[in-house]
């Protein structure tokens, strides 16, 4: 178990986000969809790649290359480097942060999460090698599509010189890069780090694996309830796409700065299940462990979580297994339980972050989103679910989940921001 925090140290305080998700763009439009019901999950329209591919997915906005790139930088970028760019562009403007001006270039870092990188470009490349041979590929194929290529994109359109990685640890590599990010600030390794996660799989070779493996929802007429998170009648994921990031910063840093906070990053926990490629343990221990360690390290008890954003996908082992974990963690105190993913899907690598960021919002706006699809919940998923609408809540702390394949664990707990000024 990696421990998180010293309790009584400062955590990192979220002044701003960017989201590009299935239900749009932007804090506001997106949590505003959460909290409403609504869903993002549609049928794959004609004329794109997984058109016949996928019955159901999260597609996320379309990203123009000349909207976050100059004209001449566009070839060969793959979309998880667009919607990354696209998502940090608006993170900044949200925080009214200029690297440079706010903050020194050298004391920026930037760590962005995917789970596959460029794999659209990969396989479009690959298929021009099989038509044209070898001088059918791009000389921009590895500078497109490279899983760092987000982060260096960032770094570079906005001069950051810092510490920069990419995490790529599966569905839990969105929230172990904000985890990276609060370490950093805490170990006095950065003043503000630009962090969150970026995918963009829909395309036939993933869709296509991810069929043959049973793990994505099946006969669903109407796609919006295709994606049930704990639901008896759930049968697998809906493939989504999206990215996320955060601004995180100390709270003196923010303050001397006059920036605002949505809510403070006060722990994190890391663990391995050590037990199978693709399937998490059944008693859900590594999970456990992983959100024990990130109470521990915030300072906290299970009895000051009021509210937690599962991992929750739709999967019949992972939604036991993630509930055999919290009823573990958190005994006879029951926190309020919901899953975002049955109205975005699973976003894979940006999962995490994206979920980061709508605890952070539910945090600093005191309502909980809730469960879509939920409409019969499973005996063996016995928590107390926020379904049929949002629920208003007053947290003193909250925390949210992300499990990978390869039995990577992840729980971040934010709390209200210290800030002068909120979001």
């Amino acid at each position: 178990m990696t421990a998180s925090r010293t309790p009584g140290r400062p955590g990192a305080v979220v002044t701003g986000m960017g989201l590009v998700t299935p239900l749009g763009r932007g804090p506001a439009e997106v949590f505003g969809a959460l909290t409403a019901g609504r869903s993002g999950i549609v049928a794959v329209p004609q004329g794109h790649a997984a058109h016949g591919w996928l019955p159901a997915a999260g597609i996320a906005p379309h990203i123009d290359g000349r909207e976050v790139l100059p004209p001449t930088e566009t070839r060969c970028v793959d979309r998880f480097v667009l919607l990354a760019l696209a998502a940090a562009d608006d993170a900044l403007a949200d925080a009214d942060l200029v690297v440079g001006r706010d903050v020194d270039a050298r004391r920026t870092a930037v760590v962005l999460a995917t789970g596959g990188g460029g794999l659209e470009t990969f396989e479009q490349q690959s298929h021009r090698r099989l038509e044209r041979g070898r001088p059918g590929v791009s000389p921009y194929l590895l500078p497109g599509m490279l899983s760092n290529m987000a982060t260096a994109r960032v770094a570079i359109k906005h001069g950051i010189r810092g510490y920069s990685t990419a995490i790529v640890t599966a569905c839990a590599a969105g929230a172990q890069a904000v985890a990276e990010g609060l370490r950093l600030i805490r170990a006095g390794d950065a003043d503000v780090v630009v962090c969150g996660g970026t995918e963009s799989s829909l395309h036939p070779t993933i869709a296509a694996a991810f069929t043959n493996a049973r793990a994505l929802a099946q006969g669903w007429e109407d796609p919006a309830q295709a994606s049930r998170p704990f639901d008896a009648r759930r049968n697998g994921f809906v493939l989504g796409e999206g990215s996320a990031v955060l601004v995180l910063e100390s709270a003196e840093h923010a303050d001397a700065r006059g920036a605002a906070g949505y809510a403070e990053l006060v722990g994190w926990g890391s663990t391995t299940d050590a037990h199978h490629p693709t399937m998490p343990r059944p008693d859900g221990e590594g999970a456990a462990d992983a959100m024990r360690t990130a109470l521990a390290g915030a300072g906290l008890a299970a009895s000051d979580i009021g509210y937690v954003n599962a991992h929750g996908t739709g999967t019949k082992l992972g939604d036991v297994a993630e509930s055999a974990a919290l009823n573990a963690v958190f005994g006879e105190h029951r926190p309020a339980v919901s899953s975002t993913k049955g109205a975005t899907g699973h976003l894979l690598g940006a999962a995490g972050a994206v979920e980061a960021a709508v605890t952070a919002l539910a945090v600093a706006r005191g309502l909980l989103p809730p469960t879509l699809n939920l409409t019969d919940p499973d005996p063996s998923c016995d928590l107390d679910h926020v379904r049929g609408a949002a629920r208003p809540a007053e947290l003193r702390a909250a925390l949210s989940n992300a499990f990978a394949f390869g039995g990577h664990n992840t729980s971040l707990v934010f709390g209200p921001t210290p800030t002068r000024a909120t979001k």
